[in-house]
């Protein structure tokens, strides 16, 4: 394998080729696909390198003075052969990693191979094709957070615990100064706590980047910017904790942290930087000078990194594995937004010429990743990700005609349930709400009660089991809707559940093999813009396409109330993977067609979509999905242009269609209709009929693979190829 190393004699850097760790007992090997380039700690190291042998005992007099000791000890001869014989070797670069489990070592029980993983560890976490991580080194990656993002974990952790170290309490004020790649993340996290944050760099670019991620103001240390600053959001007391981040061997940061700092605040040391505390204002103030020690508890300790030996949770809460799985979670949550940290991803192989490129300073970064041989599409013949859409192989059942009426059950009854689909069935003929299914018994019983229920229930296997229900609806949080679903197909009902269908590839197959074993295909998921009756009836002036079209579809989402359950993308996945279907079922339905592949990038947090999808016949279809529009513009307006003619959605409120004549709908009177009354008609039908299902099973699992493989795309950075299993 190959391994990033330097030789401290020589200052030489070099990819090597070197053998493969053992995965020994205790830990796992790692096979890497992001690094992560400190460009603090790490340049500091190989600036070190390139020094002549003075400068370098200059830069280290802690080294120096073990140096005097063996000399002592064991006389010149011998320290001169120990000393020389330790710089002239190569020793390893790297510290933060993300890569996937390829072998798991005895005792290791959490996760197994394939796994996702972000490792720590200055002689673990190397850039390096494989590194063997002992168990409270490693933890599991949260699902759907970017192998790249995760990459970030150890320097995350070191940034955790400098602000634990700060003990911030909501509403304080602190001051931040260097910000480089850990002051950055100590913004965020900082802001994330409820603090209002000051920065101080005297790079103003990096000033201008920790304001996008939450300071409430930046400035350079030796102007009135910061000082002033400080002066309007403490009413001239003093900040209340100050992190230091910065290095080099300036005396200016302690300095300015004594002068901004209120009376009996807090000065915590994060960064390598030059500590002649000045007596009198440390002493004046009665300033409480702590240390923060790199990832956190277990940092340094044997026992605890290499045998795996953990802390009580009882005695230390935040260890350096609790602090690594604690970053992840809040980078996965968006809470910590580490992309636009990224300034440069470098090819593996092009380490050395990287590393020159920053000691130089012709590369300007705050973080730089190296992407691993499987990461890379470095030839024109490389294929893209590809993901498989499951064909639906099952002999379906007969579907037998219900008698009248129709008995319909429910398992949830949340506010889409009770707002948008219960109102329309409730008024429908030939229909009967026979059981109403919740965790709570009190929702269960409003529902009963609002919309007329024959029975609630907490028993959902009751429900499943009565052979007088012909359908089910389930309508709960994202994360049960393929288990749900699932089920009901199983105990033979016809199923509607509301998007998504899946939030993996393995909730989908494990639907499909619902449908396989049972023989029952009737399931419905709730797209319902195409059965709008505006764009039905737009569709139909556009009449037939015979050329390849374009469409756009901007979809103005706005942002989520503080609490909603949406935002629990550990457990209910992305919101776009939440939502997003609607969309991609509208354009496949307009096109006529499934897409073939999709290409999805994102802005910063992840929260603003462009998806562009391709169809067989080179039709696409762009899905603009934000979360920063204003609330006053329209919420999707849809755009199809084809064979010369237009057709364009506005909100469903109004549509029109150009080409050789002009056709405009009148404006709506009443509130927008997106289909669901239409849907919920065809999907009553269906069962009352037996005929077949509103849409068709195979193109649900189109659209459903279609939206997963969004989150993959975003993942690999290119595009994701569709195709048909056979």
């Amino acid at each position: 394998m190959k391994q990033v190393v330097q030789n401290y004699k020589s200052g030489e850097l070099a990819v090597l080729d070197v053998p493969v760790p053992g995965c020994k007992p205790g830990g796992v090997l790692v096979r890497s696909a992001y690094s992560l380039i400190s460009t603090g700690t790490e340049l500091m190291k190989v600036s070190e390198a390139g020094m002549s042998m003075l400068g370098k005992a200059r830069s280290r007099p802690d080294q120096v003075a073990k140096v005097m000791q063996s000399v002592a000890t064991n006389g010149v001869p011998a320290t001169y052969r120990k000393v020389m014989g330790k710089l002239d070797s190569y020793t390893p670069l790297g510290y933060s990693l993300c890569g996937v489990v390829e072998q798991v070592g005895a005792g290791i029980d959490d996760v197994k191979v394939g796994d996702l993983v972000a490792c720590a560890g200055n002689e673990h976490a190397l850039h390096a094709e494989l590194n063997w991580v002992p168990k409270n080194l490693y933890t599991p990656v949260p699902d759907g957070l970017a192998p790249r993002h995760a990459a970030f974990g150890t320097v995350g952790s070191i940034a955790m615990q400098g602000v634990r170290q700060g003990e911030p309490q909501l509403g304080e004020v602190a001051l931040v100064i260097g910000l480089g790649l850990i002051g950055q993340l100590v913004v965020q996290l900082l802001a994330a706590s409820g603090v209002r944050v000051v920065g101080a760099d005297p790079d103003p670019v990096r000033c201008e980047l920790a304001e996008r991620l939450g300071a409430a103001a930046c400035g350079d240390p030796a102007s009135a910017a910061v000082e002033t600053a400080v002066a309007e959001l403490t009413d001239g007391h003093g900040v209340d904790q100050v992190y230091l981040a910065a290095g080099g061997g300036s005396n200016q940061p302690v300095e300015l942290a004594a002068r901004l700092c209120r009376d009996r605040g807090r000065v915590v040391d994060i960064g390598k930087c030059r500590l002649d505390l000045p007596w009198n204002a440390y002493y004046e103030k009665e300033l409480d000078v702590r240390f923060s020690r790199s990832y956190g508890p277990g940092r340094y300790d044997p026992e605890y990194e290499l045998e795996g030996r953990d802390y009580p949770i009882g005695y230390v809460r935040w260890t350096e594995r609790r602090n690594l799985a604690c970053f992840l979670d809040l980078v996965a949550r968006g809470g910590v937004d580490v992309e636009p940290l990224v300034s440069h991803v470098a090819d593996f192989d092009d380490a050395v010429e990287t590393y020159r490129r920053l000691k130089d300073g012709e590369l300007k970064a705050v973080a730089v990743l190296f992407r691993y041989p499987e990461q890379t599409q470095d030839t024109e013949e490389a294929a893209d990700p590809v993901m498989a859409v499951p064909a639906v192989n099952a002999r379906p059942s007969p579907a037998r005609a219900t008698s009248t009426p129709v008995k319909l059950a429910f398992v949830g009854a949340g506010n889409y349930a009770t707002s948008m689909l219960l109102p329309h069935l409730a008024q429908r003929e030939g229909v009967e709400l026979s059981t109403v299914v919740t965790t709570t018994a009190l929702s269960a019983a409003n529902a009963k009660r609002k919309f007329g229920f024959a029975e609630a229930t907490t028993d959902l296997d009751a429900v499943l089991g009565d052979k007088s229900i012909d359908a089910v609806f389930v309508v709960t949080r994202h994360s049960s809707h393929a288990e749900l679903t699932r089920k009901a197909l199983l105990a033979g009902k016809t199923v509607f559940v509301e998007k998504p269908l899946a939030l993996t590839e393995d909730e989908l197959a494990g639907v499909l093999a619902a449908v396989e074993e049972s023989g029952n295909d009737r399931l419905q998921v709730g797209f319902n813009r195409r059965f709008a009756p505006l764009l039905q009836e737009a569709r139909k002036r556009f009449g037939v396409r015979t050329g390849p079209a374009n469409l756009r579809y901007l979809v103005n989402a706005g942002r989520l109330q503080h609490g909603s359950w949406y935002l629990q993308q550990g457990t209910e996945g992305s919101r776009f993977a939440g939502e997003g279907g609607h969309f991609i079922d509208t354009a496949s339905w307009l096109l006529e067609a499934d897409p073939v592949s999709v290409y999805a990038v994102a802005t910063s947090g992840n929260e603003d979509l462009q998806v562009v999808l391709r169809y067989p016949d080179g039709s696409t279809a762009t899905i603009s999905y934000v979360t920063t529009g204003p609330a006053g513009f329209p919420k999707e307006t849809l755009d199809l242009v084809a064979d010369g003619r237009a057709l364009r959605l506005d909100d469903f409120v109004r549509a029109s269609v150009y080409g050789r004549k002009r056709w405009v709908s009148s404006r709506l009177p009443k509130a927008r209709d997106k289909g669901q009354n239409a849907e919920l008609a065809a999907f009553v039908k269906a069962v009352r009929t037996g005929g077949p299902m509103p849409v068709p099973l195979q193109s649900l699992v189109a659209t459903t693979a279609a939206t997963l493989a969004v989150q993959a795309g975003l993942a690999s950075g290119a595009p994701v190829t569709l195709e048909k299993a056979r």
